[in-house]
């Protein structure tokens, strides 16, 4: 019989000792998209394309004006040279002003007392002086500033005479760096952007197959048709590749709901033939019983293929859990072997789709009621225990028996998978936790089992709490399992 369905002290359920098993062991692995991975590596090639570039650019372009600076100079100091050295005192004086007044070039006479700062040492113009220097011979000087006059000085003699020629330095000045960065700065940028169009091009049909795969695996057959059309070869006969397939395995879920409809309804009627001529032909009533029972037992096992075959799709909406396992519990109340105990909150909801989630806890119980008797008394102490936690809900169904092997543990979940002897001595199909299993993942949840150590098995149901409006729904496959319940 079941006794108390509310939190009654030292009836409670026991906290799980031991973490669940995990579903499934996989190596850690950095979350790098495809289209990130694209991006970044045609942002690599970009870039370093653009430095190389760059750099040939300026290697080329550097010397040539180099030499161009040096020889415009030159030519300026050796015209303004000749000149002064071959006129009169009066014309030289005319020429000077003239040079300063029209050309901006200006010829003053050197100084003992003159101090001057030599030219810092840069790439073009450590070019510049060197041509200069050679061009000009010896006994020249080039100075960046003269008795605190900045330009751009040149020192040179006329017979015994020393005379500074100044020019505007921004004449010969190669181009700042501000510059040259700003150009690569911009570069980067427009070679940037081309590289996430490029990249977000060439991953939306991968995106879109992944999409659709998706679909194909949650059962929605509809929604994962590709376009047939697509502008690129490869990608137009992938799609149609995998529509073919879509609408195959479409029309083979078809094929199989329609036959096991087609099985139960050919069975389930000589069944209930055999049922009638057992209780009128057959005199001996153990005989009768177990005859009725074997039948009851094959139609349990139609039930179970029904129900594992029904199709991936559910209607989630919020479903009061303590409700829900009220009424399983009260299906059961009258089995002598079992007695139940929830400790469940009555205003605790989860996204699930109630007939599915009343299969899952009745599916639970049975397995329970069959394999999880404590060996000393024959009954099944079943404990029901729920909470919240965080943006889940957290349900553990746990019984008292003798558990099962830790090996055997993983294939618990699969089809017609049977543990020892212990948890099989009765009959049944073998797709009752397969059953809970599949039906936990279509409603968005993950499904554990695992071993106590004060004797038992313990299934653990993590499900989804109805979110408010707007509010991103939670990702199972951000936890390898659920988290036990205390």
């Amino acid at each position: 019989m079941i006794r108390g369905v509310t939190n009654i002290e030292g009836t409670g359920p026991a906290p799980l000792e031991t973490a669940p098993a995990p579903l499934e062991m996989r190596p850690p692995r950095v979350g790098l998209s495809l289209f990130w991975r694209t991006f970044f590596l045609l942002s690599l090639l970009l870039i370093g394309s653009i430095v190389a570039w760059l750099q040939t650019f300026r290697a080329l372009e550097f010397e040539p004006r180099a030499v161009q600076t040096a020889q415009q100079i030159a030519s300026l100091v050796n015209l303004s040279r000749a000149a002064l050295r071959y006129s009169d005192p009066i014309t030289r004086v005319s020429l000077i002003k003239t040079l300063a007044e029209q050309e901006g070039v200006r010829i003053l006479p050197s100084k003992p007392t003159d101090v001057y700062v030599v030219f810092d040492a840069s790439s073009l113009d450590e070019r510049i002086a060197d041509e200069l220097l050679s061009r000009l011979g010896p006994g020249t000087t080039l100075a960046a500033a003269v008795n605190n006059e900045a330009g751009f000085w040149v020192g040179f003699k006329i017979d015994a005479d020393s005379y500074w020629l100044l020019m505007d330095r921004n004449r010969f000045t190669k181009v700042g760096g501000r510059t040259w960065l700003i150009w690569l700065v911009t570069a980067a940028g427009l070679s940037l952007a081309g590289a996430a169009v490029i990249a977000r091009l060439i991953n939306r049909p991968l995106k879109q197959l992944s999409f659709a795969a998706s679909r194909v695996r949650d059962g929605d057959f509809d929604a994962s048709r590709l376009d047939e059309k697509a502008v690129t070869s490869e990608i137009r006969e992938v799609n149609i590749g995998f529509n073919r397939m879509a609408q195959q395995l479409a029309k083979i879920e078809q094929d199989r709901a329609v036959m096991l409809a087609g099985i139960s309804h050919d069975l389930r009627t000589p069944l209930a033939r055999l049922r009638l001529e057992t209780e009128m032909s057959v005199a001996d009533s153990e005989a009768r019983e177990h005859m009725a029972a074997d039948i009851d037992q094959l139609d349990a096992i139609i039930d179970k293929f029904l129900d594992y075959a029904r199709p991936d799709h559910a209607e989630l909406k919020p479903v009061n859990l303590r409700e829900v396992i009220d009424a399983c519990v009260y299906a059961v109340q009258d089995h002598g072997d079992m007695r139940i105990n929830v400790d469940v909150p009555r205003g605790l909801s989860v996204l699930a789709d109630d007939v599915e989630l009343a299969r899952v806890v009745s599916n639970l119980l049975e397995n329970a009621r069959r394999y999880g008797k404590t060996p000393e008394t024959g009954v099944a102490v079943v404990d029901i225990a729920a909470k919240q936690r965080n943006e889940w809900v957290l349900l553990k169904v746990r019984d008292h028996g003798m558990g099962v092997a830790p090996e055997a543990l993983p294939n618990l979940v699969k089809p017609f998978f049977r543990g020892d002897a212990a948890r099989t001595a009765a009959t049944g199909a073998g797709l009752g936790l397969a059953i809970v299993d599949k039906t936990v993942q279509r409603m968005g949840g993950i499904f554990a089992l695992a071993n106590t150590t004060s004797g038992g098995l313990a299934a653990h149901i993590k499900l989804q709490k109805p979110k408010a409006a707007g509010a991103p729904a939670p990702h199972p496959e951000a936890d390898e399992h659920p988290e036990s319940v205390a």
